[in-house]
C-alpha cells in the first residue's frame, strides 16, 4: 500500500500486557509455547520494565518516533537505559529499536548473561531510523539484556521489537564488495520485519485508530508496507515472497497466502482483500469497510497466484496444491473472476479481467494510484493475468490434473496472442499502448506499474518491440517522470533480468541500495531502507537475478543461469534453502557454474544454463554434447546433471 501511514509500534507499546519483567510471554499455538516479550517496548508506560542511570536519562515526551512518549540519553558517556528479560525458551533472535541521534558513537547492545552478543554503533542522524542487532542465541533460563548506551551526542529510543530470526542465513562472497555489502545488509533488514509467532498485539491500528480494536495472538508474518499499521499488503507480500524463500520463511509466506486466499470469496467477487492484520486471519479495517467496498486493484489477485506457484517451487510444500482453499482461489481467480469483471470492453476471442474505473474501494485496473485516468484494462493486470494462467497450469500438473494444466497454458497463449496482435497494436516506446479507458481510449506514454509490468511478465513478445520498449522504461525511470517512492523502482531489476538485460538490472539494484539512508518520500516512514520491500527485493533479486536460481522442489530440481553485470567475476552464496534442503551455487562468468548439493540424502537434477548456442558443455572437466532450448526468443545451451548428497559439480562452456 502506498498511502501515508503513522508508526504502528506506539500501539503496541500500550497493549503488551503488564507482566513481570522477567518473564514477559504471550499465548501462541500450541498453547504451551512462549516467546520473550519486551515489557513497553514504546515507553508509553513510563519507566516500567527498563532501568535508566540515575542522571541524563529518562523518558521524554518531545521527540517520539510513535505514541506520545520516548526514551533518551544526553550526549557525553556514561547514560544508559536497558531491559533484561529471561528467555522462556531457547531461540535465536533479532532484535530492533527506532533510534534518532544529535551525535556518532552511540551503542545499541545486546547481552546474554552478561556478555556482549552483538552491538550497533549509531551513525549521527536526526530523524529516526530502525537498527538490529542480528541472530542472538539464547537458551532457556539466559538473561537476555536490551541496552542503549550514551555517545557524542543525544539520542533518543522508541518502538522496541524482537523477531525470530530466519531459519536460513545464506552467505555470500564475491570479485565485488558491493554485492556482498548489499547482500549482507539486505538479510539483516528483511529479518528484522519478521513478526514472533505466538506474540500477542493489536489489531486494526492506522493513522486515524492509532491504538486499533483490541489484540489478537500474530501468526506467522512479515511486515509489507509501512511499518504503522497492523498488518501486511498483498502487493507488497507478492513482491516479497522470493527474498522471503531465500531467508526460509516458507511458513510466513504460506500462512500470508493463505490468509489472501481465503478471503477472496464469492460474497468479493473473487478479489482477495488488500490488507490482513498479523494475526493471518482478520482483514485490515482502514482498507476494508464491507464486502462491497474494501480496497481492490486487479494486479493483485493475479499476482498472488503466480506467487504461490513461486513459494510452491522454492519450498516443495504440499499445501500449495493439497489445501482446497488454495486450489479454489486458483480457479476461481482464473475462471469466475476474470468473468465478473470483464464487461466494459470487448476482447473478441479471450477475456481481460478489468477495473471500474472508480477508485481503489471500487476496483483499479492498475497498481499505478499516481494518477487520475479512469482505466477498464492497464498492462500490469493483463500481464499479471498472463503470468497467473501459467502458474495454474504449473500447479494443476504438479497436482496431475492435466486437463486443467492444457486448459491454462491454452489460455495463456491465447491472451499473449491477443495482446500483441491487438491490444497494444505494433508501437513501441512512447507509442507503446499500456492501457484502456472504460470508453476504450488507448493511453500511451509512460504509466509506471503498467508499462513496466509488461516486459517484466513477459507477455510482449520478443524481439526488437520489446527491446524497443525496455529501453524506454530504462530511460523514463531515470528522468524526471520517475517514480517518487523507492518501492516503485524496486520492480526495475526484475524487468531487466527477466529480458537478460543483467547490466541495467545490477544498475537498478545499485541505485535502490544506495538510496537506503535517504529520507522515504513519507516522512514518518525514516529513511528509504525502512521500506521492508528494499530488502526483501535486494535478497531475492540476487539470488533469482543475479544467480539465475530457479528451483523445483517438490521434484528435486534446479535450473540456474548466469547474469551477472559487466565487471562482476564471479559470485557465490552458500546455504541457500530448496525444499527441506540447502544449496551452494557459484557463477565465473558467464561460462562456469558451479553447484554444491548440501544434503544429508537427496540426490537433485541440476539444468545448467548458458546463453547463446554451444555445441559442447563440460562436466567437472568432461566434454558433453549440449542441449539446446529457446525462451523467450533466447537460446539457451543446457545439461541436465545429476547432484548427489554432498558433491560439487562444475558445468562450463567448453573452451
Amino acid at each position: 500500500m502506498r498511502r501515508t501511514r503513522l508508526p504502528l509500534l506506539t500501539a503496541l507499546a500500550l497493549l503488551i500486557p503488564l507482566v513481570p519483567q522477567t518473564l514477559a510471554v504471550a499465548s501462541a499455538a500450541p498453547a504451551a509455547a512462549k516467546v520473550p516479550t519486551v515489557l513497553n517496548p514504546g515507553f508509553e508506560l513510563g519507566t516500567r520494565g527498563w532501568e535508566f542511570t540515575p542522571s541524563g536519562a529518562g523518558v521524554a515526551t518531545n521527540y517520539p518516533h510513535g505514541g506520545a512518549k520516548l526514551a533518551y540519553l544526553d550526549g557525553g558517556r556514561g547514560f544508559r537505559v536497558g531491559q533484561t528479560l529471561t528467555a522462556p525458551t531457547a531461540g535465536r533472535y533479532d532484535i530492533s529499536a527506532w533510534i534518532a541521534t544529535g551525535g556518532p558513537n552511540g551503542r545499541f547492545v545486546v547481552r546474554v548473561n552478561g556478555v556482549e552478543a552483538g552491538a550497533v554503533t549509531v551513525p549521527e542522524r536526526y530523524e529516526y531510523s530502525r537498527h538490529t542487532v542480528s541472530r542472538v542465541s539464547v537458551a532457556k533460563g539466559d538473561k537476555l539484556e536490551i541496552a542503549f548506551e550514551s555517545g557524542d551526542g543525544w539520542l533518543n529510543v522508541d518502538d522496541v521489537m524482537i523477531s525470530p530470526a530466519a531459519p536460513a542465513d545464506p552467505r555470500i562472497s564475491s570479485s565485488d564488495p558491493k554485492v556482498v555489502e548489499m547482500f549482507d545488509w539486505a538479510k539483516r533488514k528483511a529479518n528484522s520485519w519478521v513478526m514472533l509467532p505466538g506474540s500477542t498485539g493489536p489489531v486494526n491500528v492506522d493513522e486515524n485508530n492509532r491504538f486499533g480494536t483490541g489484540t489478537a495472538t500474530y501468526g506467522a508474518s512479515y511486515w509489507a508496507g509501512y511499518a504503522n499499521r497492523s498488518g501486511y499488503y498483498s502487493r507488497d507480500m507478492a513482491h516479497q515472497v522470493v527474498g522471503a524463500q531465500v531467508l526460509g520463511l516458507t511458513a510466513e509466506n504460506r500462512n500470508m497466502l493463505h490468509s489472501f486466499a481465503a478471503s477472496a470469496t464469492e460474497v468479493h467477487k473473487y478479489y482477495p482483500v488488500w490488507a490482513q492484520n498479523f494475526d493471518t486471519g482478520t482483514y485490515l479495517g482502514i482498507d476494508y469497510r464491507n464486502p462491497n467496498s474494501f480496497v481492490r486493484e486487479v494486479p493483485a489477485p493475479f499476482e498472488l497466484v503466480e506467487k504461490a506457484a513461486q513459494a510452491y517451487r522454492w519450498s516443495g510444500d504440499p499445501a500449495y496444491v493439497d489445501d482446497q482453499v488454495f486450489w479454489d482461489f486458483y480457479q476461481h481467480t482464473t475462471k469466475e473472476f476474470v468473468d465478473l469483471h470483464n464487461a466494459a470492453k470487448g476482447n473478441g476471442p479471450v477475456q481481460v479481467a478489468e477495473g471500474t474505473g472508480k477508485g481503489i474501494f471500487s476496483g483499479t485496473a492498475s497498481y499505478n494510484e499516481q494518477g487520475n485516468e479512469k482505466l477498464a484494462e492497464a498492462g500490469d493486470g493483463i500481464a499479471a493475468q498472463y503470468q497467473a494462467y501459467l502458474a495454474v497450469a504449473a500447479l494443476a500438473k504438479a497436482k496431475g490434473d492435466t486437463a486443467l494444466a492444457a486448459r491454462a497454458e491454452q489460455q495463456a497463449a491465447a491472451l499473449k496472442q491477443y495482446f500483441n496482435a491487438e491490444w497494444s497494436g505494433t508501437g513501441s516506446g512512447a507509442g507503446m499502448v499500456r492501457a484502456y479507458s472504460l470508453d476504450g481510449t488507448a493511453f500511451k506514454g509512460w504509466g509506471l506499474e503498467n508499462s513496466w509490468f509488461m516486459p517484466m511478465k513477459k507477455i510482449i513478445d520478443a524481439g526488437p518491440r520489446n527491446d524497443a520498449y525496455l529501453d524506454y522504461i530504462d530511460a523514463q525511470a531515470a528522468g524526471p517522470d520517475g517514480p517518487s517512492n523507492i518501492e516503485a523502482f524496486t520492480y526495475l531489476p526484475d524487468t531487466f533480468f527477466n529480458n537478460n538485460r543483467n547490466d541495467a538490472a545490477w544498475k537498478w539494484m545499485r541505485y535502490v541500495y544506495d538510496q537506503r539512508d535517504v529520507q522515504h518520500v513519507n516522512a514518518s516512514q525514516g529513511p528509504n531502507g525502512d521500506y521492508p520491500e528494499v530488502s526483501f527485493t535486494l535478497v531475492g533479486q540476487t539470488v533469482s537475478g543475479l544467480l539465475g536460481l530457479d528451483p523445483d522442489a517438490a521434484n528435486r530440481k534446479l535450473t540456474t543461469q548466469s547474469r551477472l553485470p559487466a565487471g562482476m567475476d564471479w559470485v557465490q552464496v552458500d546455504d541457500i534453502p530448496v525444499g527441506k534442503d540447502t544449496v551452494s551455487l557459484r557463477h565465473d562468468g558467464a561460462t562456469s557454474s558451479t553447484l554444491t548439493n548440501r544434503s544429508a540424502s537427496r540426490t537433485y537434477t541440476w539444468e545448467a544454463r548458458f546463453v547463446g548456442s554451444h555445441p559442447t558443455l563440460t562436466v567437472n572437466g568432461a566434454a558433453k554434447a549440449a542441449l539446446t532450448k529457446v525462451e523467450h526468443g533466447v537460446t539457451y545451451s543446457y545439461l541436465n546433471v545429476k547432484v548427489t548428497p554432498g558433491q560439487a559439480v562444475v558445468v562450463g562452456v567448453a573452451g
